[in-house]
């Protein structure tokens, strides 16, 4: 079965795997869009090579080796399956099937980038779990996975912070006034997910003329498009400003524009979109 405008929820039976299905669950409700539970099931890691011991314990000895170390690769295969299997079902008792057009529960095997990247044709929002937390600005590495998704994919993604999902009373975004904020503003008008809930355009540090002119024209962008928004200016750099406002908010979902910069520059002076998904402790969706 393919279902068109699937919201798919990326499992991992970590931390934050049950925010990754409530989450989900919350934006194909909103979006009466049918859902997916996927778990991409990774091949685990190589058993450590085994040297040539022929001369010191036998060639039989030897060959047993190899062979019982074969025997164990396939139980270790065979146990994460089953662990695969055990972890959907579990997601899928925690979705009601009544409130939403249908459900599917996906086991690839793959690579996670890999296996979204096939199924994007027929998706409409990803959402997948964020595993580390920084704890200060500084620390801007991000689960590699979460960039990589965010990089390769063409389709918003939802990241999930924390272990609990509660759902939003409103949102933020991010808006610098550069073209990957614009396209998230553009995005928000268009898109179901957020209509109804009250929003805020939060600019850090402090503005020119030009980007001011262009925060109030996104405000009366999304106003047009029947949002009930406000501006806030809050002074700092945006991976210090934005995450301390948000915390002040209370109970709110971050929106955010995708990489903004060339990946040479992101190399050397870091990502403000990297560094909000590890500072923030709220949903963050990422838009391209």
């Amino acid at each position: 079965m393919n279902h068109q405008d699937t919201v798919f929820a990326c499992i991992d039976g970590l931390a934050t795997t049950r925010a990754v299905v409530d989450g989900a669950f919350w934006a194909a409700e909103r979006l009466q869009a049918p859902m997916a539970l996927l778990h991409a099931l990774e091949r685990p890691e190589p058993m450590p090579p085994v040297g040539d011991y022929s001369g010191v314990i036998g060639m039989g000895a030897q060959d047993m080796l190899l062979e019982r170390l074969n025997t164990l690769d396939e139980e270790r295969t065979h146990v994460a399956q089953e662990a695969a299997r055990r972890m959907l079902d579990e997601a899928q008792a925690r979705v009601d099937q009544t409130r939403i057009p249908s459900l599917q529960v996906l086991l690839r095997h793959g690579e996670l980038t890999d296996v979204l990247l096939e199924h994007e044709d027929g998706a409409r929002l990803f959402v997948l779990g964020r595993q580390h937390r920084a704890t200060a600005a500084r620390k801007l590495r991000l689960d590699h996975r979460v960039e990589s998704v965010i990089r390769n994919v063409r389709q918003p993604v939802m990241v999930m912070t924390t272990p609990e999902f509660t759902p939003p009373e409103g949102f933020v975004v991010a808006f610098d006034g550069s073209t990957t904020a614009r396209r998230a503003v553009e995005a928000v008008a268009r898109s179901p997910l957020l209509r109804g809930m009250p929003g805020l355009l939060a600019m850090a540090g402090e503005p020119t003329p030009e980007m001011l002119e262009q925060l109030h024209g996104a405000q009366a962008q999304l106003q047009q498009a029947g949002f009930a928004i406000d501006t806030r200016v809050v002074p700092g750099l945006p991976e210090e400003a934005l995450p301390a406002l948000l915390q002040s908010l209370g109970n709110m979902l971050l929106v955010l524009g995708a990489y903004g910069h060339s990946r040479i520059r992101q190399l050397i002076v870091g990502s403000t979109t990297t560094a909000l998904l590890r500072l923030c402790s709220v949903p963050v969706v990422v838009l391209r």
